[in-house]
């Protein structure tokens, strides 16, 4: 017999499921959109076709914009209402632009263990890596923390009903941006994904939905989350960062519904591994 508990876990991995797929859709229909856009500039300017195919990503009027943030990146709030902002202002900088081809060659020693320290301006979130289980992605993370990718970056989504995790990652703060690679999937048999969920503490990958989409953008679990084992989880969030995520938390999000941008000013203002 299905007890109710067991029944809303089942319902919001379908609703985070259903979300999952708009968004791909979504994003399929801006790529032929954009490609037909890019293809008639370039019959009046290459130079601005070029130009215009660097930033397909975020190309559109202000309503395709909107649905391409479907999570991993967000809806669009419909109805924003603002909220306490219990953080500081982020430091002076300007989000990273930068892209590549392909992941970054391996360079972690999966037999070494690495740290990663997010300085936000809600306070500093504390993360052991798991480079034995995990090294492309902590590989792609050290990379990225020594290029600034992630400085002053926002983090874009906060969910706060059926599974409950920060999202962030993005440069862009629309959901829609990465570093132009992809990652493959990573101990997706952790035993600690025990029952479909994934326990507070757990940082992992966001994707697309689909297996091997894993980018730049990550989630930080603030409390037990029934999701299904499709994210690689990388790490573990220490005490203080755990903290510093319920204080994000508890200010809520700005849509109202449980799913949108954090109330609070949740901005990366430094990103770094180390090696002990």
């Amino acid at each position: 017999m299905v007890t109710n508990e067991q029944r809303r876990r089942q319902l919001a991995r379908e609703k985070f499921e259903r979300q999952q797929q708009r968004r791909e859709a979504a994003r399929r229909k801006a790529r032929r959109r954009n490609a037909v856009i890019a293809a008639g500039v370039a019959v009046v300017l290459a130079a601005g076709a070029t130009a215009y195919a660097t930033g397909a990503l975020t190309g559109g009027d202000k309503k395709e914009k909107a649905a391409d943030a479907a999570p991993d990146g967000l809806p669009t709030p419909s109805a924003p209402s603002k909220g306490p902002d219990p953080c500081a202002k982020p430091a002076p900088g300007s989000p990273s632009d930068k892209q590549w081809k392909s992941e970054p060659a391996m360079t972690v020693d999966k037999s070494a263990s690495y740290a990663m320290e997010l300085k936000t301006t809600c306070g500093a979130i504390d993360i052991k890596l798991d480079a034995a289980n995990a090294p492309h992605t902590v590989n792609s993370f050290d990379f990225l923390a020594k290029e600034g990718f992630f400085d002053h970056s926002k983090c874009h989504r906060l969910t706060t009903a059926g599974i409950f995790v920060l999202q962030c990652g993005d440069p862009k703060g629309t959901g829609t941006g990465g570093p132009g690679y992809k990652i493959p999937d990573e101990n997706l048999k952790d035993e600690r994904l025990k029952g479909n969920v994934y326990p507070a503490g757990t940082i992992a990958m966001a994707n697309t939905g689909q297996p091997g989409t894993g980018g730049s953008q990550f989630f930080l679990v603030y409390q037990d989350s029934p999701l299904p084992p499709t994210y690689t989880p990388f790490g573990t969030i220490g005490a203080d960062g755990m903290k510093v995520l319920k204080k994000i938390a508890d200010a809520g999000e700005q849509s109202g519904a449980g799913d949108g941008a954090p109330n609070a000013t949740v901005v990366i203002d430094k990103a770094t591994v180390t090696r002990s």
